[in-house]
Formats: structure tokens, C-alpha cells, sequence
């Protein structure tokens, strides 16, 4: 197993279309020879409320598993974290200011509305223990290991 690919995300079809080699590619070959018609081409942005992927690390040591997922201007009680059937669930949203008349925007690039990310937990996590914390618009997942699947040193004896 390699660096990275012990937590597999089962329905993250949005984060590989955002990662697709082929869609960066197009985005780069169809759209820049069209910036001299910029001028006349439609400026109105398209309104980000539609589902998101947040960015996410994650990282290993020798006793634990770590998620760190961006949520910026996300509160905590819009979070949800779930785990069934060996699946880690993280669902919320990011609520447009209300305040503000869409009309009043010049441009909005970052994204609102709903957003979920899952992911299958390995055999070695120990997952009645699993700690979720929100601070400073970063949400932490700590996932212990099981005593069992930690490394342990062994002392070779000399004879």
C-alpha cells in the first residue's frame, strides 16, 4: 500500500472532475484562444450554489489517521460527521450571506450550497474511538489505530 491510498473516497466523483487532466487541458486549449473575444462574449458569472468538494489532507502517524478538511464561513452546527459500514460521511453546507442582493456582486468564485465527502476507513482504524474537532474554519477527523495494527520494535538478540 503507498502513501496516500489507504482512505479511498467512495463518491467523489466531483473531485475528480475537478482534478480531470483532460477537462484542465480543454479549459487551457478552447478558452484562451477566445480571450480576444472577451469583450463580446456574455460576462455574467455563473452562481456557485450547487454542491462543492472541499479540500482535504490527510495524514498518518504511528498511532493515528488525520482528515483536515477546509470550511471556511462554515459553522459547526452545519457540519455532520457519520460513520456506517466502515464509511466515513462528512456532510454541510456553506450558507450565502443573506444580507447581500446577488445583483450587488461583481464577481463570486467561491462556492455555496451543500457539500459531502466520504470515505472508507481501513481495517486498522479503530472507528469507536474517532474524534471530530471544528476550529478556525478547519475541520479535524482523528481516526486511533487499533493497538494490534500499530508498528512495534522488536529487539534482535545476539547469540
Amino acid at each position: 500500500m503507498t502513501a496516500g491510498t489507504f482512505l479511498t473516497p467512495t463518491k467523489d466523483l466531483m473531485n475528480f472532475m475537478a482534478t480531470d487532466p483532460f477537462r484542465l487541458l480543454q479549459g487551457r486549449l478552447f478558452e484562451e484562444p477566445f480571450t480576444m473575444f472577451r469583450p463580446l462574449m456574455r460576462t455574467e458569472e455563473n452562481w456557485p450554489l450547487t454542491p462543492w468538494t472541499p479540500p482535504c489532507d490527510i495524514y498518518e502517524t504511528d498511532k493515528k489517521v488525520v482528515l483536515k478538511v477546509e470550511l471556511p464561513e462554515v459553522l459547526k452546527e452545519d457540519v455532520k460527521v457519520t460513520m456506517e459500514n466502515n464509511v466515513l460521511m462528512l456532510r454541510g453546507e456553506r450558507k450565502f450571506e443573506e444580507e447581500t442582493d446577488r445583483e450587488n456582486y461583481h464577481r463570486v468564485e467561491r462556492h455555496y450550497g451543500e457539500f459531502m465527502r466520504s470515505f472508507t476507513l481501513p481495517a486498522y482504524v479503530d472507528a469507536t474511538k474517532i474524534d471530530a474537532e471544528f476550529k478556525h474554519g478547519v475541520l479535524t477527523v482523528t481516526l486511533p489505530k487499533r493497538e494490534e495494527a500499530r508498528a512495534k520494535q522488536i529487539d534482535v538478540k545476539v547469540h
